[in-house]
């Protein structure tokens, strides 16, 4: 039977991996690369210096793949979402019927951890459900939510409190009642705007671990037009941008 590997290769700095995930990179015959066109080259281009750095087994290939564009979410995102995840079905079923023999064992090399915010392990359980034949394994991985507590020297939660781990668009709902520490990851919308008040402070980071790593802390008052013109400067240098930040109330 077919098996596919899900590494996670952490937040952007290849010294990240697991001797679990180095050990997982060996074991693979074919390594998935998606393309995400021009703009993303630099995180196809880590992947292959990961391959190449920690791979002994010279006989691997890798197999790039077009990652199909999501349509705007506008007012039913969970609809644009299915759609999208059910193109990326399909393209990994033609990946597996023409690129992996029976036998084989075929990786995803997963940015982060494959079990937060990402959708590969969706995407192959409801493939196991419609009759695709395979195993898979998982590969935990440094998330950007830890790389951004260790990058700022800072512990995510307070003595006896809990962490809300969300996303922008459910920030834009508020920040629910008593929860004090909330992580935020795929904002492209900068949303922290949307909650700023006196009592806030936040700890942004983007490209969290590279070489290009920018750090911002402060009074969310105070730092969020900093951000903004950073985070603006950086996309467009760049071409793309992954930032994540918590906000903290302050004193407490």
């Amino acid at each position: 039977m077919r098996k596919i590997l899900i590494i996670g290769i952490g937040a952007g700095n290849p010294d990240y991996l697991t001797v679990q995930a180095i050990d997982a990179l060996n074991h693979a015959d074919v390594f998935f690369i998606p393309d995400k066109g021009t703009e993303k080259a630099a995180l196809r281009q880590l992947r292959t210096e990961i391959c190449e750095r920690f791979i002994k087994n010279t006989t691997y290939r890798t197999v790039p793949f077009k990652i199909p564009r999501r349509a705007e979410a506008g007012e039913d995102y969970r609809s644009s979402v299915d759609e999208w995840h059910a193109k990326l079905e399909a393209s990994y079923g033609r990946l597996f019927t023409e690129e992996l023999a029976e036998g084989e064992c075929g990786a995803f090399l997963v940015w982060g951890d494959p079990s937060l915010y990402d959708s590969t392990l969706r995407i192959l359980e409801a493939m196991q459900r419609k009759g695709f034949a395979f195993e898979y394994e998982v590969i935990p991985g440094i998330s950007a939510v830890q790389a951004l507590a260790a990058q700022h020297r800072i512990a995510l939660n307070r003595i006896g409190e809990p962490v809300l781990i969300t996303t922008g668009r459910k920030l834009a709902e508020g920040i629910p009642d008593g929860v004090g520490d909330v992580v935020v990851m795929l904002d492209g919308a900068q949303t922290f705007r949307q909650v700023a008040s006196a009592d806030l402070d936040i700890y942004w980071g983007a490209y969290l671990g590279s070489g290009d790593e920018i750090l911002v802390s402060g009074k969310l008052s105070d730092v969020m037009d900093e951000i903004e013109r950073i985070r603006s400067k950086a996309r467009e240098e760049h071409g793309w941008i992954m930032d994540t930040y918590l906000l903290r109330k302050s004193g407490q």
